[in-house]
């Protein structure tokens, strides 16, 4: 699984390469636009009596998107990555803040009106490995690895239904769609491990697979002038089990501009997701920070 991963990253390039090779005299059907940020915030503190922790933190985010159109035939793509580390003084290890990897692409092939029919693919994972932070014995800080890039990754796909209005709204709509949940098999091999209790994968297994329905929502709309604001939901139901309960993954990203270089961002993120945690996972970062538009 991880060679075909890598093999679609691969084409990935090549086709953004080809894209960007187009001579300026001949009519290119690409449209290509993405934005890259960087996010720092730093504190000090001398003698100061309402306390205080020294501190240094980062964040990189990626945002590309291409686009293909000639005839009824569109194809969409769109690569979304955030990293972040903060560093404090006093403890032992630097902690990530933010961690995010995922690529999403349809294909479309014109039917009526607005509608479309598709192809979709969606790859999510993180970047490096997560741990858990505890206390040993003498108080002292020790962490636990717990996940790793691909560990776990996500790979959805399947035929559907693709409306769009305009490059602003897209829903896509597919009934039967293929989920696989792969790990590395370091994790689901440890002794006394409980088929199922990391992200649903068995024991001594590295994937699990599920059958169901998956529908997408991508808005975007300006709030007023240079202030934006990106909407995307994924939903998914497993036909094999527990069909009730439905994962869901919403993010929203708001860019506040302040000149070309320089914005504000705000970038949230809610999963429900039983198989990976019993509640409600959320992120948010926020910051001013370098803002290149590309």
């Amino acid at each position: 699984m991880k060679k075909i991963i890598y093999t679609l990253a691969f084409f990935g390039l090549i086709t953004v390469a080809q894209a960007q090779e187009t001579p300026k005299d001949t009519v290119s059907y690409w449209k290509s636009k993405g934005n890259v940020s960087l996010l720092f915030n730093q504190s000090n503190f001398s003698n100061w009596t309402a306390g205080g922790e020294n501190n240094l933190s980062g964040n990189f985010g990626l945002n590309y998107g291409l686009e293909y159109a000639k005839g009824e035939w569109t194809w969409d793509n769109k690569l979304m990555a955030s990293y972040g580390l903060v560093k404090t003084k006093n403890a032992s290890f630097e902690k990530k803040t933010d961690d995010r990897l995922e690529f999403n692409s349809i294909l479309g092939k014109k039917a009526v009106g607005n509608w479309s029919y598709s192809a979709f693919l969606n790859f999510r994972t993180q970047i490096t490995k997560g741990y858990v932070y505890g206390k040993d014995v003498n108080g002292a800080e020790i962490r636990t690895e717990s996940t790793d890039f691909l560990s776990p990754g996500y790979l959805t796909f399947g035929p559907g239904m693709l409306y769009k209005k305009d490059d602003n709204l897209k829903i896509n709509i597919a009934p039967a769609t293929s989920k696989l949940t792969f790990v590395d098999d370091f994790y689901t091999s440890q002794p006394g491990y409980v088929d199922g209790s990391y992200f649903g994968v068995d024991a001594n297994e590295s994937m699990r697979y599920e059958f169901g329905f998956y529908g997408s929502v991508y808005y975007k709309l300006n709030i007023m002038a240079n202030v934006s604001a990106e909407n995307i939901l994924n939903l998914y139901s497993n036909y094999l089990e527990e069909t009730k309960n439905v994962d869901v993954d919403y993010s929203l990203n708001i860019v506040m501009k302040i000149n070309r270089y320089l914005s504000t961002n705000l970038s949230f993120q809610a999963i429900y997701d039983d198989n990976a945690f019993q509640g409600l996972q959320t992120r948010q970062v926020f910051g001013v920070g370098v803002n290149y538009g590309f």
